[in-house]
């Protein structure tokens, strides 16, 4: 992986292929807004309603059966003087949308879609999953005032909207940003939703930022996934110190992208090679069961030293015990944790959750265009095989993000420009670098 070192210097893409061929394209504004007015105003074959569009929905919770592509799904409107919607050119999975397919965390994200559904029966169905994307904004509502039709943007999508596994998707502006230049489609689509979450755990719960990270050390337990891939780099960028855990054969993963410390959770003695190491400030935990056992005692003890979990119980338990008792359990089971924690060692026990945040993306894109952080793809499958890519991703040990292609269209003048400033980066540095010599 030595390869990424040298990569990133000229702030070149790092784009692990392991399946499918590069990414497709992005479209002119021209091209974006015909695409626009003809969905608008004509459906394509008799069969489909005006109005309409292609996504891939589910009907019912269980496995990838459930899985069904049509074309007749209602094109999402602005309904509200913040929304923005987007032609989608890429969307991403994630480990949620496998979990959302089987009816994980149904209760609480159908109260959350819509409050007064506690009082009846109204269906969720048809349900689009798809948490990340990428594309470019066709409309606006008249409040919005950060971005225009034309503009390209990337976005996490909260899981009780409706995803980006379609042609189209409305987002509030405030979960919007605009896309890294760097970046294609593609490549940005595998970032969003990992990068809002990383954001959440280590800003909002760690405590971390880009101020205060230089001396600080930090665990991330299961690193070569998408939230451990990007928080890395999010980490180093910031200055800290980062250890992680993986298998063996994701360690030249997550060494190129900073990691100083790796050890391999495969040989069953993980817990002790962690425990002989420099105590950690914060502890981001992606795994969860059996790891929290020992893991808060790796932490600092009397230093205000933070253990984030990803891992939490409360969408499990609002799901077998109903919104209610479930809620209550999951509060009760977090305090008692969080009390033992603090009296036993004086470190924080706390969860991490998704909160959506276009300005946090808005710090991330500079970050992506500076060369400090890299879209980390592991698989790439085209829209037509949205079920084969939920397939890919239910094998489990990630190396990075699996993309979907949505809009499929080559725009060679895109990829060309993209190129070319990738190129001209590089040029500058490198001439910058021999000016320097010179000096």
């Amino acid at each position: 992986m030595g390869f990424i070192r040298a990569m990133t210097p000229a702030r070149l893409l790092f784009l692990l292929k392991l399946n499918g061929k590069a990414a497709g394209s992005t479209k002119t504004l021209a091209r974006a807004g015909c695409s626009v007015c003809f969905r608008r105003n004509v459906c394509s074959s008799p069969s489909r309603l005006q109005n309409c569009m292609s996504a891939w929905v589910i009907d019912q919770y269980g496995t990838n059966g459930v899985l069904k592509y049509t074309e007749e799904v209602a094109i999402p409107t602005v309904s509200s003087t913040s929304e923005v919607m987007i032609k989608v050119h890429a969307a991403s999975l994630n480990p949620l949308d496998i979990a959302m397919r089987g009816g994980y965390g149904a209760k609480l994200l159908k109260l959350r879609r819509d409050p007064l559904s506690v009082m009846d029966t109204v269906s969720e169905f048809p349900l689009i999953l798809g948490r990340d994307v990428s594309g470019v904004v066709v409309d606006c509502g008249s409040d919005v005032t950060h971005f225009a039709p034309g503009d390209e943007v990337w976005a996490a999508v909260p899981p009780w909207k409706q995803g980006s596994l379609a042609e189209f998707v409305t987002l509030t502006e405030y979960e919007v940003s605009h896309k890294p230049k760097l970046l294609n489609h593609t490549e940005a689509a595998s970032i969003p939703y990992v990068a809002n979450t990383a954001l959440s755990a280590l800003v909002n719960a760690g405590g971390l930022c880009r101020d205060n990270s230089s001396d600080k050390r930090v665990l991330i337990i299961g690193g070569s996934g998408g939230v451990g891939t990007f928080s890395i780099q999010l980490l180093k960028a910031w200055g800290a110190h980062v250890t992680v855990t993986c298998s063996q054969n994701a360690e030249g993963l997550v060494r190129g992208l900073g990691a100083e410390e790796v050890v391999d959770y495969t040989t069953g003695d993980a817990a002790e090679q962690l425990q002989v190491m420099e105590k950690f400030d914060v502890i981001l935990d992606s795994v969860g069961r059996e790891t929290e056992q020992w893991a808060v005692g790796l932490l600092k003890p009397w230093c205000g030293a933070k253990y984030v979990t990803l891992a939490t119980p409360l969408l499990l338990n609002t799901d077998s015990m109903g919104l209610l008792d479930g809620a209550f359990n999951a509060v009760f089971s977090l305090q008692a944790k969080a009390i033992q924690s603090i009296i036993s060692s004086g470190a924080f026990y706390r969860w991490g959750f998704y909160a959506p945040d276009g300005p946090g993306l808005d710090e991330i894109s500079k970050l992506v265009d500076a060369g400090k952080i890299l879209p980390v793809v592991e698989a790439q499958f085209p829209f037509t095989q949205v079920p084969q890519a939920f397939q890919k991703l239910e094998q489990g040990h990630a190396r990075g993000k699996t993309v979907v292609r949505v809009a499929e269209e080559d725009d060679r003048q895109d990829d060309e420009l993209i190129e070319n400033i990738r190129r001209d980066t590089a040029e500058s540095e490198q001439e910058g670098q021999e000016t320097a010599k010179q000096n």
